[in-house]
């Protein structure tokens, strides 16, 4: 938008000018013809300022009708010869340029006109032509390198947000990943247990028997179509890269004494017990608190971490402080893809996350996760 902006005043600048000089070169004209504004000249200067404001036209239009002009007036049309000059070094045609100034000093020299281009010095306007050119030329390659860096930027920019959706992706593939283990070890023991319960069919009423093997077949039925589901989100290089065995079967409080293990200073406040939470908030706190530590030890290698995390209804709170530390942290560019993954997972769940600094130099990672609302009416047949 700024960029857009800038070429439309550059656009508005050079009008003005090729207007000021067209309207210079009649002046100039009438007075070296006595004082007559109604001539060729005054018609060659309109026609010239006429089609360098030419949006759209033919590149070689305004370069001949200028070169032509300034060889039979001289002086007066120069200004305007320049600008061609400039406009065609600009777009790399530095040939057209050189010829152009060639036949225009030539044709001088031959007509003679009263207000040649060799008077009142001899090179000065061969030096003005050389610096137009020049002029030109900067200016092209300016612009071109101004353009590249654009480019570049605009490039940057799209690989980032590629890179974002992938890592959110990559965060669902996790999730489901996840699920499929917790939601399948479940379903299995529903499964093994009516079918415990169907080998005593003797003991119990025909009615029971029926629903009983109704539960089991659901369930076999349920976690085929969750392996369908789920496992189809899982994508191979999602697989290969997979993190170790899900959080569920690895407690945080054995990720927080690994990390007191490595050196690392955390102090932990839990209240409530992992049980009041469901699955998929357990799973949400290790990855947050993995993360958090993770950070920390990129970041702030000697600073304290404290953690609080919260399982009692009716929410999940999970934060995470950490001040900055005194030594220098691992040299390493924070992508801060993990964080954005971590986003995906808990607005998912319905919750929300902040991240950022907490005052005084610190770095504060706080997240909320609604429990999910129990059904007031019981299960329905």
């Amino acid at each position: 938008m700024i960029s857009e902006q800038i070429h439309r005043w550059v656009a508005y600048g050079r009008s003005a000018l090729v207007v000021l000089l067209t309207l210079t070169a009649v002046q100039n004209g009438a007075l070296s013809a006595g004082g007559d504004y109604v001539a060729l000249h005054s018609a060659a200067a309109l026609a010239c300022g006429l089609a360098l404001l030419l949006p759209r036209g033919p590149w070689w239009l305004a370069p001949a009708l200028t070169t032509a002009a300034a060889s039979v007036w001289g002086w007066p049309v120069l200004p305007l010869l320049l600008i061609a000059l400039f406009d065609l070094a600009a777009r790399r045609r530095v040939l057209a340029a050189g010829v152009c100034s060639a036949v225009a000093l030539a044709a001088n020299a031959v007509v003679q006109p009263t207000a040649s281009l060799w008077t009142p010095q001899q090179y000065g306007s061969t030096l003005f032509l050389v610096l137009a050119v020049l002029g030109g030329l900067w200016m092209g390659n300016r612009r071109r390198l101004v353009q590249a860096l654009h480019a570049q930027v605009e490039h940057l920019r799209t690989e980032r947000e590629l890179r974002e959706q992938a890592a959110r992706m990559a965060e669902r593939s996790a999730i489901a990943a996840e699920m499929h283990d917790v939601l399948a070890h479940r379903l299995s023991l529903i499964a093994l247990h009516t079918g415990v319960l169907a080998t005593r069919k003797d003991t119990l009423p025909g009615p029971v028997v029926e629903r009983l093997g109704l539960l089991r077949t659901a369930s076999t039925e349920a976690l085929t179509d969750l392996r369908d589901v789920l496992g189809a989100l899982r994508t191979t290089d999602a697989i290969l890269a997979a993190d170790p065995p899900a959080p569920v079967l690895r407690d945080v409080e054995e990720m927080i004494e690994q990390a007191r293990a490595a050196g690392q200073d955390i102090n932990t406040t839990v209240e409530g017990g992992p049980e009041q939470a469901p699955a998929a908030h357990r799973l949400a706190v290790y990855r947050l608190v993995q993360e958090a530590l993770t950070n920390a030890r990129k970041h702030a290698p000697d600073a304290p971490v404290r953690i609080r995390i919260t399982y009692k209804p009716p929410a999940t709170l999970i934060e995470v402080t950490n001040p900055p530390g005194r030594g220098p942290g691992i040299q390493q560019v924070p992508s801060g893809f993990g964080l954005i993954g971590l986003r995906e997972r808990v607005e998912a769940l319905g919750g929300s996350l902040s991240a950022g600094p907490g005052g005084a130099g610190s770095w504060r990672l706080a997240a909320r996760i609604p429990h999910p609302v129990p059904d007031q009416n019981g299960p329905r047949t």
